[in-house]
């Protein structure tokens, strides 16, 4: 099994659910990856309370560290040198998140190697 979990830490800059969060400061976030499940989609749970998991696109992710990107209900960009932002938009409002971007890269790698170890060997 080739899934990849990395734990970190994300800021949360405004929240949709903001009058039920009592700490707005650094929140613990799961990042995973399952290649099996959806190669292409990464999720991003934050475990607070109430707990919520988005799901995004990899590369959406990837390119959002370099150059502000969206896609539908999901809006990345880097926000200077050592910070990336990510933008939940749902039905309960907008959830703006501020990762370390060394954490989002190292992450990413992590799923690459995973990608290319869950493909078949050609014959």
């Amino acid at each position: 099994m080739n899934v990849v979990e990395q734990y970190a830490r994300a800021q949360i800059v405004t929240d949709a659910d903001a009058p039920q969060v009592m700490d707005r400061g650094a929140v613990p976030v799961r990042l995973s990856y399952d290649p099996e499940r959806d190669p292409r989609t990464v999720r991003v749970r934050l475990t607070g309370t109430p707990m919520r998991e988005w799901a995004l696109l990899r590369d959406l992710l990837e390119q959002g560290l370099r150059t502000p990107v969206g896609s539908g209900d999901v809006q990345v960009w880097p926000c200077g040198r050592v910070q990336t932002v990510v933008e939940f938009h749902s039905a309960q409002g907008v959830s703006v998140v501020q990762f370390e971007t060394k954490a989002l890269t190292r992450f990413l790698r992590r799923t690459y190697a995973a990608a290319a170890a869950a493909e078949p060997v050609p014959h």
